[in-house]
């Protein structure tokens, strides 16, 4: 008969408990991977180009799910990569392809409408071509089919589309969805 080598009673299952607990981390840590790569993802924003609706600091989600089945539209708050920098910013989508933008007297108009915006104070909007390293946009502007036309709220401090033209959808990154940090400032965008 063959010898059968036993463990001592003590010995087994040694171990056993760390590889279960590797196992699961590694789960958890590809999970969260592929829901940051594919699902939502946190943001904090460095600049003021957006005051008041989201202020330096503030933390906020941003969600990807939505673009796989449609482009941002107008009045969406998205997150993108910046044209000049690679470095992710936010605003707002003012207008999409095919749709012709101008500035008029600190407004915005959208294919001949002006725009009611609220959410600018009443800080003018006026041309950035004059800026040094400006893409020299000519107004009227017609937005190219597959691309965004985006702004800052702070419409007097933000480089956006009137600096470096418009943002391709591909290069859109999510949509805002809330901000959840600090906790005053917590709510939906």
């Amino acid at each position: 008969m063959a010898e059968h080598l036993h463990e001592p009673e003590g010995e087994r299952g040694r171990g056993s408990g760390w590889g279960w607990f590797f196992a699961w981390l590694a789960i958890a840590v590809a999970v969260g991977l592929l829901v940051k790569t594919f699902v939502a993802t946190p943001y904090v924003v460095p600049t003021g180009s957006m005051r008041d609706t989201i202020v330096e600091g503030d933390t906020l989600l941003g969600e990807r799910v939505s673009l796989y089945f449609g482009d941002p539209e107008a009045g969406d708050i998205v997150t993108f990569d910046s044209p000049l920098d690679g470095e992710t910013l936010i605003k707002r989508v003012i207008a999409v392809g095919g749709q012709t933008v101008d500035l008029v007297d600190g407004s915005v108009y959208v294919d001949g409408e002006r725009l009611d915006e609220p959410y600018t104070e009443g800080k003018p909007s006026y041309s950035l071509s004059d800026l040094p390293g400006s893409a020299g946009i000519e107004y009227p502007y017609e937005v190219p089919e597959g691309c965004v036309w985006v702004m800052g709220d702070n419409r007097t401090d933000s480089k956006d589309s009137r600096y470096f033209g418009a943002v391709g959808v591909d290069d859109v990154t999510s949509r805002a969805l809330f901000i959840y940090w600090p906790l005053d400032h917590i709510g939906a965008l």
